[in-house]
């Protein structure tokens, strides 16, 4: 981070007047203690606390802060706002549904503008951990399991937070979590083990990281998991060698909440003054918990516990935040202008957001339903529910409405019926059976089911992936009514459906999409919204099957069945199912193959045709590559329904021969297009060298010679394929 020369002067001269002790201060973020001992935390010169809940009450700790401390060095104080402050825009896997990472930018936003109107000037986000294991609760958190596509929405969040200048007052601080491999923790168990090679740690874990840095994100947290046997809260490679060495990370590395605490449950540190030691010298600069000096101001650590210019450099960095921030000059929050309800801006962009996150995972003539008068059941635990605002959720969030509340507002023709037949976790076949038995009495029939917020999140990995408690009865008890039926899931993972998604003629995904959820999914419904999204994460067809992942390396024994889509090879580890009997082949013998819903996959309202792709020029040389040139990749799409539609189209690649197996396809660029009916537009994306490239097991990073399919078009199911030589 580049300060001026007037800063850099403030900053060494208030480094040298620092004692060791005071130094050690800056380095934490203590927990949310009560406003008095957070007061007497301040005044014993902590650099950072947890947002005590208001723009007065912060402003009161940065007066103690700047007034009542020797060197008045103000205060960074955190909030996790993850998709929203006051205003909750939809979940991070739910944003990535859009593939438009406007969306995430927005969120970041105005989620920044209404938290630093309270104090916040700094969150603890976005979460960049490529998820592969939908088991892992923190998937909701995240971005899905594409490298490519968390590093656009992780470098877009990170705009959005930031702003312009982080001297602005609508802007704060973004943290790039978790570093690194969390999402690849065994059995998707949060805060367990990952073990990963050095070429897919780099291909895949680091790869949205080293994009968050080059987008200037300011700090950056250390996952809990160990990489290789290392916990990454005392991991030198990964902290220092890999992100503040290689990638140029200027800012702060942050623990995560008694990260450097649990280095003694990992069995690395013999107390907490070796866990503390270890951390600092790996390249950690703040720790979580306020573990670093003792409760009268003392040092836990001694100059000769960690050498004195590391000390240095952790105290620089938060000093030149805390100056970029402008805390210097003014630290306070004016309470008459804090934002405490939503406003209707915020309203219409998280709307906006929640309807370009649904996915239509499935239709068959029955969506939307027509907005004329008709009689319309409305039955599953959602159809009452207020629970769409998700995990990671402050308490002070504004409430959302119920689907019931918005179908009555967006679609007033309706004749709406509403029965709950059964809880979460709970119900009895007899109520399930006295809430459809007039099913055939009504013109449609809309079950509304999911996983609870509380469900997924950080801590809650689940072992089954299904429905919880009696739903999928429900879902099959409405399919035996013969009404025409639409199901809508609210959750934060993929789910599994195998047990009943044959019977059901239509499934809409509308995820935990925030404050307007429920509104966007009654016009989805109507048809007032055509539903746009893809999936950014695969839905398998068991438990058993994860982790499923569309970029998997190619094997030795692939399961494939023939056939071509769009002129395309068909890979059933991407697609499926195949034939199970080809029994020496990589798969389940009691399972089809390939998932129930792969990535990118999703239907509309209007269909959609891609035509004449091109690549140009066919082929390039690598000199050409390393010199900064490109191909480009054309493609045409053509709305040839009746009704407005979005379409995302996506480009991947396949390295047909390498020296290191490849991923059967790598998405390496995508958009996404409104079009009228009848209308065509051309799509052109370029290619060059950190696309066609890969980092090999000496850590080094190369483009090989040879031919590579592009696959142009919606997603892996409707591509065109065109061929690229590198020589």
């Amino acid at each position: 981070m580049t300060l001026a020369p007037a800063h850099h002067e403030l900053v060494e001269n208030l480094l040298e007047s620092l004692t060791w002790e005071q130094k050690l201060a800056q380095l934490q973020i203590a927990f949310r203690p009560r406003l008095e001992d957070a007061a007497e935390l301040v005044r014993s010169g902590i650099g950072a606390i947890f947002w005590p809940r208001s723009a007065g009450a912060t402003n009161e700790l940065q007066r103690i802060a700047r007034e009542e401390t020797p060197h008045g060095i103000p205060l960074l104080v955190g909030l996790d706002v993850i998709h929203g402050q006051r205003t909750t825009f939809p979940v991070p896997i739910a944003q990535a549904a859009s593939f438009d990472p406007a969306t995430a930018e927005v969120d970041a936003r105005v989620t920044a503008q209404e938290a630093a109107s309270g104090g916040v000037n700094w969150t603890f986000s976005p979460m960049i951990d490529v998820s592969r294991d939908p088991r892992w609760g923190r998937v909701v958190e995240g971005f899905g399991e594409d490298a490519y596509v968390n590093s656009v929405f992780g470098a877009a969040k990170v705009r959005g937070y930031q702003g312009k200048s982080l001297s602005d007052p609508g802007s704060i601080l973004a943290c790039a979590k978790h570093f690194v491999a969390y999402g690849q923790v065994e059995g998707g168990r949060d805060y367990n083990t990952v073990d990963v090679s050095s070429q897919r740690l780099r291909n895949v874990y680091l790869d949205p990281f080293r994009a968050a840095v080059d987008a200037g994100v300011a700090t950056v947290m250390a996952a809990f998991n160990t990489v290789s046997g290392r916990p990454a809260h005392a991991n030198h490679h990964l902290l220092t060698s890999i992100l503040k060495d290689e990638f140029g990370f200027e800012g702060v590395v942050v623990g995560d909440a008694d990260g450097v605490v649990n280095l003694l449950d990992h069995g690395i540190a013999e107390d907490m003054e070796d866990a503390l030691r270890q951390s600092f010298a790996a390249g950690l600069d703040v720790e979580m918990g306020g573990n670093v000096t003792t409760a009268d101001g003392g040092a836990r650590l001694g100059p000769d516990d960690v050498p004195v210019a590391r000390v240095d450099d952790a105290v620089r960095r938060v000093l030149r935040l805390k100056l970029a921030l402008g805390l210097f000059a003014n630290p306070y929050r004016a309470p008459e202008h804090e934002v405490t309800v939503p406003s209707p801006d915020s309203r219409r962009a998280t709307l906006a957001a929640a309807e370009k996150g649904l996915v239509l995972l499935k239709n068959e003539s029955v969506l939307p339903l027509s907005p004329a008068p008709q009689r319309v059941l409305l039955v599953g635990p959602y159809a009452n529910s207020t629970d769409h605002l998700g995990a990671w959720v402050q308490s002070f969030a504004e409430p959302a409405d119920s689907l019931a509340d918005a179908i009555r507002q967006e679609c007033p023709e309706w004749q709406l019926t509403v029965r709950d037949a059964t809880g979460f976790f709970g119900g009895e076949s007899e109520s399930i059976s006295q809430a459809v038995a007039d099913g055939a009495d009504f013109d449609a029939i809309v079950v509304a089911v999911g996983e609870p917020s509380a469900l997924s999140g950080e801590a809650n990995s689940r072992s089954d992936l299904r429905l919880p408690g009696a739903q999928e009865e429900l879902i099959l008890a409405v399919a035996a009514t013969g009404t025409p039926s639409a199901v809508v899931m609210f959750n934060g993972r993929p789910l599994v459906t195998a047990a009943w998604i044959d019977a059901v003629p239509a499934l809409l995904e509308a995820w935990h999409s925030g404050l307007e959820s429920p509104r966007a999914v009654a016009r989805a419904l109507s048809g007032a919204v055509n539903p746009g999204g893809r999936l950014p994460m695969t839905f398998p067809r068991s438990s058993s099957q994860v982790p499923i992942y569309y970029d998997h390396e190619n094997t030795g024994r692939p399961a494939t069945i023939s056939g071509t889509i769009d002129g395309g090879a068909l890979d059933v580890g991407l697609l499926g199912p195949g034939n199970t009997d080809d029994h020496y082949t990589s798969k389940y013998r009691d399972l089809e193959l390939g998932p129930q819903f792969p990535f990118g996959h999703g239907l509309s309202y209007t269909t959609f045709q891609h035509g004449g792709a091109s690549v140009t020029p066919a082929s390039i040389s690598l000199d050409d590559l390393r010199a900064g040139r490109s191909v480009e990749v054309s493609v045409s799409v053509t709305n040839t329904g009746a009704v407005a539609g979005d379409e995302v189209t996506m480009v991947f690649i396949r390295d047909l021969v390498a020296s290191l197996a490849q991923p059967v396809r790598r998405l390496r660029s995508f958009t996404r297009s409104t079009l009228d009916p009848d209308q065509s537009t051309t799509v052109i994306f370029e290619l060059g060298w950190q696309d066609l490239g890969f980092w090999d097991n000496q850590d080094q990073y190369a483009v090989e010679a040879g031919t590579f399919e592009i696959h142009v078009g919606g997603g892996l199911e409707r591509s065109q394929v065109v061929e690229l030589r590198v020589s």
